[in-house]
């Protein structure tokens, strides 16, 4: 019996995606997820539904184009989705042709003589693949050949393999304005954006492959396997293929990694949230950090949340109990004694220490990413927004749109961890990298 083909879970999601009224889509994740799969087979079913429209598909290298999307993912698709339709491929001008006379021109933007032919044609589709190679004058070229008068709306598809957060899909697509000026995009419903990533095709995939993608640098890991936008801070503070690790702890491990901290506090980056629907403030950072016998610093939890001042008081007094944790930190600045006193009203004799911050966030952060540096921080498993957000912090400033107030939870833990000069003995020896 001949086995019915079915998109896997995350096609099916772009596929109802792909069905709604915005006219400029991407989909964006990591390598071999189906993105090129399913925006083909969109684009033949547009062919085949309207006869003599015409329909393009570009990308920057026209042998990138002819040896992995024409040659080897297009007949994937016509074999599978569309067994019964025929259709005639022009070898010599790479156009694919049905029989109601639509037709699919794929073609590269790296020869002055290939642009000019593109100029000269009218499209109901384009189709931007791997548009990460692709740059916004090139994209913009394309689009006024989006112009063909048919039955369709006129559409541009794209997928990308996504880029750092200054190209200008990012800017397009997930900050909604213009590369360029920076102005809103007057239509932003005409946009629209999702992530498909290769979890979904795990059907289809070795396993394998996905370990090799597990298996690589944190900053292609995130890309190629999570579908991440890479951070491109100038003189960032942390990078992430520098930061440490170890493997992630669970509640049934909890306490044998515990026992093997000298000292473990959990620090508090308080804001002014009212509950999780408060769209205008920032969450409120939680994060467990240790201190081991070799004085080397660990992040072993993010517990950061967006709730009103008793749901994070009760979060913070959980990561209090659950590691064996001997005080809670937490900044004064924002609410002053109101931070201390929300974490009493839950617990009366809580052991809490408020910190001030006398001094600017990066010069906070600094003396931190020293240690980092050094080699004496270690992540226990990967804290994906922790790390967006140290990966943000630069010597002119943080360059996220909010707060950072995970990170700001963690230079508040591990200063007080590590670079505090003490004079109890309760507090173990300094390392004093502060001075």
């Amino acid at each position: 019996m001949t086995r019915l083909f079915k998109l896997n879970p995350g096609q099916i999601e772009a596929n109802r995606l792909l069905g709604k009224s915005a006219r400029h889509i991407l989909l964006r994740g990591g390598s071999r997820s189906g993105k090129t799969f399913v925006l083909l087979r969109a684009i033949v079913i547009r062919a085949l539904r309207v006869g003599a429209t015409r329909h393009g598909v570009f990308r920057y290298h026209l042998t990138s184009l002819r040896a992995s999307v024409l040659m080897d993912t297009f007949p994937a698709v016509m074999r599978l989705c569309f067994p019964g339709v025929q259709y005639r491929f022009d070898r010599q001008d790479s156009v694919i042709v049905f029989p109601n006379q639509s037709s699919i021109f794929f073609g590269g933007l790296d020869d002055a003589e290939r642009t000019e032919k593109i100029l000269g044609l009218e499209f109901s589709t384009v189709y931007l693949n791997e548009a990460s190679q692709i740059s916004f004058g090139a994209r913009n070229m394309l689009l006024t050949r989006l112009a063909q008068k048919s039955d369709l709306i006129v559409r541009e598809y794209i997928d990308a393999n996504p880029p750092t957060m200054d190209h200008w899909l990012y800017s397009l697509f997930e900050l909604q304005v213009d590369p360029k000026s920076g102005e809103p995009l007057t239509t932003p419903e005409m946009y629209a954006t999702m992530i498909l990533n290769p979890e979904f095709n795990r059907e289809n995939l070795s396993f394998d492959y996905l370990e090799q993608l597990e298996a690589l640098p944190e900053r292609e890991r995130r890309r190629f396997l999570l579908g991440e936008y890479q951070t491109t801070v100038d003189c960032a503070l942390w990078h992430m293929d520098k930061i440490r690790r170890l493997p992630a702890i669970d509640a049934l491990n909890r306490a044998d990694a515990a026992r093997k901290m000298r000292r473990i506090i959990v620090a508090i980056d308080p804001s002014g949230a009212s509950g999780p629907d408060d769209v205008r403030s920032d969450e409120i950072g939680i994060i467990v950090c240790g201190l081991d016998s070799d004085g080397n610093g660990h992040v072993l939890e993010d517990a950061s949340i967006k709730e009103g001042p008793a749901g994070w008081a009760a979060r913070a007094l959980k990561a209090f109990d659950d590691w064996g944790a001997e005080r809670l930190v937490a900044e004064k600045n924002f609410g002053g004694a109101l931070v201390e006193a929300t974490i009493r009203s839950i617990r009366g004799h809580a052991p809490v220490k408020m910190v001030s911050a006398a001094r600017g966030k990066v010069a906070r952060a600094e003396p931190v990413a020293a240690i980092y540096e050094l080699g004496r921080v270690f992540h226990h498993g990967r804290f994906h927004a922790l790390e967006d957000q140290l990966c943000r912090f630069s010597a002119s400033g943080y360059q996220g749109a909010r707060s950072p107030d995970r990170a700001d939870a963690l230079v508040w833990g591990l200063s007080t961890l590590m670079l505090e000069t003490q004079t109890s003995t309760t507090w173990g020896p300094s390392l004093n990298f502060a001075r």
